[in-house]
């Protein structure tokens, strides 16, 4: 029996991000409010979008974001397919092809300017992640896999103020996802999905190349309110 994936909690993150910006905003008429946007690496090639409302309760503040990361490498090369190695498959001309969204709320932790013109902030709190990962055989047809997880996460930022509202800002973290049922489709209709206790999940698991403990590495500019 193929567990349906989870449409509704898909389209209810934007819609919890877009409230918990406007209540935050509202609340304190912008003022102090940051809009970020970064680009890095996080299992790829990432770009982030983020509000973060500082000091709502002395130093602590909350941050929320929406991230995406185009997974390059989304199946493993030394998996078994069956008839050898993917890494076999790919040189007679199989392609592989993955994207990874992950939406994160955070608490933070305003250590104030650490240098002129430069501000710290801690953050540390909950993620949830859509990954998918599509092998294709060309006209021998693609299988998709694709799971939804949560996590935990932690990192630092520090932005340095230019000119006016605008600053630049550096984000390191780490973020951990938790395993979870997988779901495979296949390009002629065909479906699956397995638990983390059923017999063919290792296999499953081994193939579907996804964040585990996941390094982040992001720069970019913000904007204060």
């Amino acid at each position: 029996m193929v567990t349906p994936e989870p449409v509704l909690m898909k389209k209810l993150i934007p819609l919890t991000l877009l409230a918990l910006t406007a209540t935050t905003a509202g609340a304190q008429s912008l003022n102090g409010v940051q809009l970020g946007l970064t680009g890095g690496y996080a299992s790829g090639l990432s770009g982030e979008i983020f509000v973060l409302t500082p000091n709502v309760v002395g130093p602590v503040g909350v941050k929320v974001g929406v991230a995406t990361t185009r997974a390059a490498d989304a199946i493993n090369d030394d998996s078994d397919i069956g008839s050898g190695k993917f890494s076999a498959a790919k040189a007679n001309g199989a392609t592989e092809s993955g994207m990874h969204t992950v939406t994160s709320m955070d608490a933070t932790y305003s250590l104030g300017e650490v240098a002129p013109g430069v501000n710290a902030t801690l953050y540390g709190g909950g993620r949830y992640g859509a990954f998918n990962a599509t092998e294709s055989y060309g006209n021998s047809g693609s299988v998709t896999y694709s799971t939804n997880s949560f996590g935990v996460g932690a990192g630092a930022m520090v932005n340095y103020a230019l000119t006016g509202n605008l600053g630049l800002v550096g984000d390191l973290g780490v973020d951990h996802f938790f395993k979870n049922t997988i779901n495979t489709t296949t390009s002629t209709g065909g479906s699956d999905s397995f638990t983390t206790t059923d017999a063919g999940y290792q296999a499953i698991d081994n193939r579907f190349v996804r964040p585990g403990t996941n390094f982040k590495a992001r720069v970019g500019v913000t904007y204060n309110f």
